[in-house]
Formats: C-alpha cells, structure tokens, sequence
C-alpha cells in the first residue's frame, strides 16, 4: 500500500477538503486527488463522498480511517528505528559490573533523555562481527587476539586503563596491607573461576607469565556472589578484581580490597566503532570518553601487545 496516498487520504479525511490537504501535504491539489483515487482503485471502494463545501467519508472511508492513521504511525517508528539520532545507541560493555559499563551510566546520568540499548556480548570475535554488520554501535575489547590491530572498516581509541585491586577475606594475610606489589602477590594464589573469554584470559596469563603469578581460571561458575562468600571464608583465597568494578557483599563478610602497586598492572581497553557510524549519541559518548581518559602515570605495566 503506498504510504503516500494513505498519508493523503488521512490529510483529506480530517481537513474535509482536498485543497486544505494539499496545501498540509505542500502538493497540488491534482496531486491529492490523484493518490487518492489510486488507493480508492487498489481497494475497490470509494472512501470519499462529494459534499456541498468538500467532501466526506464513505462508510468504507470510516472503515478504512483508524487502520491508515495506525499504518502511519507504525511507519513512523519504523523510520525512527533506524534514523541516527532518534535510534537507540547500542553498546556492548562486555560486563555489568565493570568499568565500560560504569562509564556508560555515567555518561548517561549527564544525558537522561537519550536511549540506550545496552548488551553484553559473549566474546570479542562476537562483538566485531557485530559492529562489522551495523548491527551493534560500539563495544569495548584489548584487541588481544588481533595483537591490538583494528580490523578493516573500523575505528578505536584507548579509553580505559584498568588498574587492579586484590579482593580477600578478613583472615588472608593481605587483608590489612595497604597495597600490594606484584612481586609479594606471586607468593599468594589467584582463584578466577570459569574465565573462558579468550581476551581476558590471555590477558591474565599474559600477566601471570610477566611476573610469576599463579592465577587459577579452573572450576565451575557459581556466580559472583558464591564466590564472594567463598573468598570471605577462606585465609587463602583471593582474586583480582578492576578497580572500578562493582561489587556488593554483606557487611559480615568484611571483604579488603588491596591496590597492586609498583608496578601497577593495567588492562588496557578500547572503545571500538565502524568509521562510518555517525550515530549524533555516539559521538558526543566518544567525546566523554576522550576527555575522561588519562595517558598512564607512574610505574605502570602494560602488555606489550597493547593499542597505543
């Protein structure tokens, strides 16, 4: 059905008149009529009647009236769906509780009235064919697999520099340090159950490797809060946790967490998007996310296959 004509037909339905919808729809009034009656021929119905000062509806017309404003209206969200600007924003922040999703609720606090579809995809690999595809606006990744190399088609910018933080119960013997270097951490294990997406868990050998760690990623996933409790109970256990992340545990549990210093490891991450997104929300996202960053001060370590 051609929008047009039932755009038209609409028009002339509540102004009574053909000229007045013409003169709304900023056509000739030839024009108007000419819609109309190729939607009176595609139906089979005469949807208007002549009158003394314009014209009005058929019982057809009547019939036909609530069903066109609706197909209207339904066009309308169609092309708000896909209209940059009007369109929901949608960002993959990789984890609820971690720093790409605080930035974004950030970001969102400053600006309420935008929409926001906020997804979190399963790996990396998943996330560039995604943004690949136009199906997705922006992700956040270390690029680790490609050896921080952008794919074709796509642009990146280093956003977020992650430092780390011990998370142990009240009766490790870390739980009152001040901080902690990497070098004392190597004498006490890391238990990171069920890490299987390939970027972090590179990351965290990769870690591991540079300054003799033992970090554990065996086991099954019970969720973060039995491996609160866990850690809580235990004089052994700990894990390391970002230091922006979020995480919430009852005051009983007494959890510590303790800064890793000197150097401080940091996981780079970065925000991703297609070169030809011009979403007016994405950018005004990147633009807070460049005037948030900071280059790395002091003794810091970075992989070496991190994006600069």
């Amino acid at each position: 059905m051609d929008l047009d004509a039932v755009r038209t037909f609409v028009a002339v339905a509540e102004a009574g008149q053909f000229q007045a919808a013409a003169d709304e729809l900023d056509i000739t009034q030839q024009a108007a009529s000419k819609r109309v009656a190729g939607l009176e021929r595609e139906l089979g119905v005469r949807l208007f009647a002549r009158i003394a000062r314009g014209v009005r509806l058929t019982v057809d017309g009547q019939a036909l009236l609530p069903h066109a404003r609706e197909l209207l209206r339904a066009a309308d969200r169609a092309t708000a769906a896909v209209t940059p600007g009007r369109r929901a924003l949608r960002v993959d922040v990789v984890n609820r509780r971690i720093a790409p999703s605080n930035l974004l609720q950030a970001f969102y606090q400053q600006h309420p009235g935008i929409e926001l579809d906020v997804v979190v995809l399963p790996d990396a690999p998943s996330a560039l064919a995604e943004l690949s595809a136009g199906t997705l606006d922006a992700t956040f990744r270390s690029l680790r697999g490609s050896g921080g190399k952008v794919p074709d088609g796509l642009r990146a910018e280093r956003v977020i520099d992650e430092r780390h933080e011990v998370l142990v119960g009240p009766r490790h013997p870390l739980a009152n340090a001040g901080s902690v270097t990497p070098a004392e951490l190597a004498g006490h294990p890391l238990w990171m159950p069920g890490l299987s997406d390939a970027e972090p868990l590179g990351y965290y050998r990769d870690l591991a490797k540079a300054f003799g760690l033992t970090i554990d990623t065996i086991g099954p996933v019970f969720g973060n809060e039995a491996l609160l409790a866990e850690i809580a109970d235990s004089a052994r256990l700990a894990t390391l946790v970002g230091e922006g992340s979020r995480y919430l545990w009852p005051e009983s549990y007494d959890l510590r967490r303790v800064p890793v210093v000197d150097p401080a490891p940091l996981y780079p991450l970065l925000v991703l998007w297609r070169a030809d997104n011009t979403h007016p929300v994405l950018m005004s996202f990147l633009e807070y996310l460049r005037a948030g960053y900071r280059t790395p001060a002091g003794d810091v370590w970075t992989p070496e296959w991190a994006y600069r």
